[in-house]
């Protein structure tokens, strides 16, 4: 029997139809349909899902904690002393449309975040001295930044998880300072140590001078 020629056709396009109107969902993503760049649906569950062909497109998203590693920022305590802050983000988007709708994409958010946390870091931790930020306090202090600036990432859909310092130093020019003032320190200390020795020497020379001249003048009497 002969086949009609529509036939292989018609198969093509309905597989295209077909790959075009699948979405597949994986644990990691969830997803935006979009009709004209207007959001259709929200897919937050992993699965095989449907859309228009042709018509509709969808936006992954990711569904995991995500890391934000922040630029090294200068920040000035209120002793006026300079310190080089290395912090991290843990963050994860919880509503996908309003991020959508806010940031867009997650470069986008990535950059409007860290200028977020860096102003949040400087406001805060600029409140405290350098002791203050070199010891166990100032996990405090992290832990208002992360409030604040999650009150904020709210509106562009996303959580924040954590905030940390992974680093605190003195600039180079502060480290080579405070370098100077030990060294200098140091030496004094040894000048001291020194100077006491050349003492405690003299007083034990003399003592023993003292009593050789005793013990030679006790015998000559004897």
């Amino acid at each position: 029997m002969k086949v009609p020629k529509f036939i292989l056709p018609a198969i093509v396009v309905a597989v295209v139809l077909f790959f075009q109107s699948v979405i597949i969902v994986q644990e990691i993503n969830q997803a935006i349909v979009l009709q004209f760049g207007d959001p259709k649906k929200i897919i937050t569950k992993a699965g095989l899902n449907f859309k228009l062909p042709f018509i509709q497109n969808v936006v992954y998203l990711d569904k995991r904690v995500l890391n934000l590693d922040n630029p090294p920022e200068e920040v000035i305590a209120s002793d006026q002393k300079r310190l080089i802050i290395d912090a991290i983000t843990r963050f994860q988007i919880v509503d996908p449309l309003k991020f959508y709708i806010s940031v867009g994409n997650e470069r986008v958010a990535r950059s409007r975040l860290s200028t977020i946390i860096n102003s949040r870091i400087r406001g805060v931790l600029g409140t405290q001295d350098l002791a203050t930020l070199l010891s166990t306090e100032r996990t405090k202090q992290m832990t208002i930044i992360r409030n604040d600036v999650n009150e904020e990432a709210k509106s562009f859909g996303i959580k924040i998880i954590d905030v940390r310092i992974k680093r605190a130093d003195l600039p180079p020019a502060n480290s080579d300072a405070i370098y100077k003032r030990m060294q200098t320190e140091r030496q004094r200390e040894a000048k001291e140590f020194r100077a006491q020795g050349a003492e405690i020497a003299a007083k034990i020379t003399s003592t023993a001078d003292k009593d050789v001249t005793v013990l030679l003048a006790n015998a000559k009497k004897q």
